[in-house]
């Protein structure tokens, strides 16, 4: 995890200013040139606005935040916003985001399991999203720390990509390839690539040599946030990703998907929506 904190700082630095991201038209609040992303100045997905619901004058903590894109996107929703993330670059960098947009928001350094001695709060609403999970090792403490922090009837949100998705392989394969190489269940030892720029800019120089991610369940994940006293509202599972992976097919929604010509398909994001009873 020290070294992934250290790959996030770097990759802070090419992501700001990445066409990946786009940040300065996100700070200037441009339109989105893809409709299913919500209103202008809002980077979240229709399917997640939909499912969050309204968020005005709701509190709400979104657990690894990066530099706070999907954060700030909430805050122009109407929420109070908090972000969490482990790398110091990236919340400088959201705060400055913040600043130069001119939105109140709060944000704080912390990896997930430490939050607890540094944030008393809880929250209406926690939020996690996209390639947040596979960063971390234990899925049954983030489970118990993300509930924590869910205030009597308030909802814990996760939309993710499944861990389906992680299992096959992303090297030196085709469209339509599905080549099982990695765990679906939970791991001890951590899955180690080697580092080739980031998802933003595979051009970009990197010094860190490696990444290291854990993969878990679908059942694994949805277990631990029962276990953690949140009762689950609902799950839904979609057949698409919204990024390029090199085995899937770009459709005509810009979504990434099992090839037609494969006449199949399998979960490849999903979503949970879990409460809290009121005492």
């Amino acid at each position: 995890m020290d070294a992934n904190r250290q790959l996030w700082d770097e990759w802070t630095d090419i992501h700001e200013s990445s066409d990946f991201y786009d940040l300065q038209s996100f700070i200037r609040g441009d339109e989105n040139p893809d409709e299913r992303r919500g209103p202008p100045g809002v980077r979240l997905r229709d399917y997640e606005i939909e499912e969050v619901g309204d968020v005005a004058n709701k509190d709400l903590l979104h657990l690894q935040c990066h530099f706070g894109i999907d954060t700030l996107s909430w805050a122009r929703l109407g929420a109070r916003v908090t972000g969490v993330d482990f790398s110091a670059k990236a919340v400088a960098l959201a705060r400055k985001v913040a600043g130069e947009i001119g939105l109140e928001a709060d944000f704080v350094q912390s990896n997930v399991y430490d939050l607890p001695d540094v944030l008393t709060d809880d929250f209406d609403i926690v939020y996690t999203s996209r390639g947040a999970l596979s960063w971390l090792p234990d899925i049954q403490q983030w489970a118990q720390v993300a509930a924590r922090f869910v205030r009597p009837g308030g909802f814990l949100y996760v939309t993710e990509a499944h861990p389906v998705l992680w299992v096959f392989d992303d090297e030196n394969v085709e469209v339509g390839e599905l080549r099982p190489k990695y765990p679906y269940f939970s791991h001890t030892d951590p899955i180690r690539f080697k580092t080739q720029g980031s998802y933003a800019d595979r051009a970009a120089t990197v010094q860190s040599p490696y990444e290291y991610g854990w993969n878990h369940g679908f059942g694994e994940i949805l277990t631990a946030i029962v276990q953690s006293g949140l009762t689950i509202e609902s799950v839904r599972e979609f057949p698409f990703v919204d990024w390029e992976w090199p085995f899937l097919e770009r459709w005509d929604d810009g979504t990434y998907r099992i090839p037609k010509s494969a006449g199949g398909e399998l979960p490849l994001f999903y979503s949970v929506k879990a409460t809290k009873p009121r005492r």
